[in-house]
């Protein structure tokens, strides 16, 4: 066997089962992953989603001095499908919640005879081990799987971090870095939910000339009372039966969580309006605060990592570079997004071809479509100053002496 072969049999399983199969080792999917942090935790379920979603929804796309590529098999493959059993969304989800939950994500690469990537295969961070050689500091990463362990050299893994310690060859999963205050609160809707389970109590007060017989009497009707959870309770005279108060709420427990929820947009460096704990005034400014703090970092790792790993040194040479377009994150509202598109347009910074691809529109054919405009009022970029209307004439449209000074100013400095 192969040896790519062998490392998608270790990933992609050749075993046959009668349940799910996992893409990892061939075995069975366990029903339920009950221990995951992610799984019990809504709040950091909601923060690694939110992120996950985020990163998944901004198009990836191949790039060479500034131009989309479409003309290329790794493009097509980014773009639409990196892997036969994945779309692109759900292969940037998965790197990016194993990236916030473990603080590492993996893919292994797999490449052609001509060592051009064809596949992208996403990895367990549980199955995977870095390791550094002594002799030469190279990286390798050990696959561990049930029957077989394989060496990978870092040129075929893409490995995406959480901010690394000192090692700097494993990043820290934030879910390590909450551990105290993730337990403090578990602990604390703990006592909750066991206060809420507890039986009411009561306290039963007897007068100095109630008799034994008629103690054990008001004990028997009480306890049927209980029993019955509920009727009617009749209160013999020299008896007094009061409800002790029970706090199966914490007076702190809302402190305690709003304590916590902080702790967590701190390590996954969200705003904390993500957690429904504050409110803004303008959704605009808080996107554009979650884009520029936290997604375009991580974004830019994402970029780095594939431009070096996924393209040779000739194709980064000629300025072939991996990119999110996070715009699309940042369109804002139509008032919004019409102004900005209104003074890049007057600026000569986009065409009108330009636009339309920012706003998902099919491209017009019109002739201008794809020449920029500067205001004045909007003229093309290389036509003769001297046709511009602002340009003054005599009444015999013979140019006056001032205006030609001014136009040739204009064409020396050209």
């Amino acid at each position: 066997m192969g040896f790519w072969n062998r490392i998608k049999s270790l990933i992609t399983g050749n075993k046959k089962a009668s349940g799910p199969v996992s893409l990892k080792t061939g075995n069975p999917f366990p029903i339920s992953l009950s221990g995951s942090t992610l799984q019990t935790n809504e709040t950091v379920f909601s923060v690694i989603t939110q992120l996950s979603n985020a990163m998944a929804s901004m198009p990836l796309k191949l790039y060479k001095n500034y131009e989309e590529v479409t003309d290329s098999d790794l493009a097509m493959e980014i773009k639409y499908h990196p892997n036969p059993s994945m779309t692109s969304f759900s292969f940037i989800q998965k790197l990016e919640t194993d990236r916030n939950e473990y603080g590492n994500a993996y893919v292994l690469i797999e490449r052609d005879e001509y060592w051009q990537p064809v596949n992208l295969y996403p990895i367990s961070p549980t199955c995977v081990t870095v390791m550094q050689n002594q002799d030469d500091n190279s990286i390798w990463y050990k696959i561990t799987a049930t029957n077989e362990n394989i060496l990978v050299s870092e040129a075929n893994i893409l490995h995406l971090k959480h901010i690394s310690g000192s090692t700097r060859l494993l990043g820290i999963s934030p879910l390590d870095v909450l551990k105290n205050a993730l337990d403090f609160d578990l602990a604390v809707q703990k006592f909750s939910l066991s206060e809420m389970s507890k039986v009411d109590s009561f306290k039963v007060t007897y007068g100095s000339n109630v008799d034994d017989e008629s103690r054990k009497d008001v004990i028997d009707n009480f306890r049927a009372f209980i029993r019955d959870n509920g009727g009617v309770l009749f209160e013999e005279p020299g008896v007094e039966i009061s409800q002790l108060p029970r706090e199966f709420l914490s007076g702190d427990l809302i402190n305690t969580e709003k304590i916590t929820d902080t702790r967590i947009a701190n390590a996954f460096n969200v705003p904390l309006a993500f957690l429904n704990q504050s409110t803004v005034s303008n959704n605009e400014d808080l996107m554009s605060q979650f884009v520029q703090r936290t997604l375009i970092p991580i974004a830019r790792q994402y970029e780095q990592e594939l431009t070096n790993k996924l393209l040779t040194e000739q194709q980064r040479k000629v300025g072939m570079y991996f990119k999110f377009n996070v715009n699309s994150l940042l369109r804002g509202n139509v008032q919004a997004r019409t102004a900005y598109y209104q003074a890049l347009r007057r600026s000569g910074i986009l065409t009108t071809n330009d636009i339309r691809a920012l706003e998902d529109l099919p491209l017009s054919k019109d002739e201008f479509a794809d020449k920029l405009f500067v205001s004045g009022d909007l003229y093309p970029l290389d036509m003769d100053p001297a046709q511009r209307k602002g340009v003054s004439s005599n009444g015999n449209g013979i140019k006056t002496e001032e205006t030609n000074q001014v136009l040739e100013n204009e064409q020396n400095s050209r």
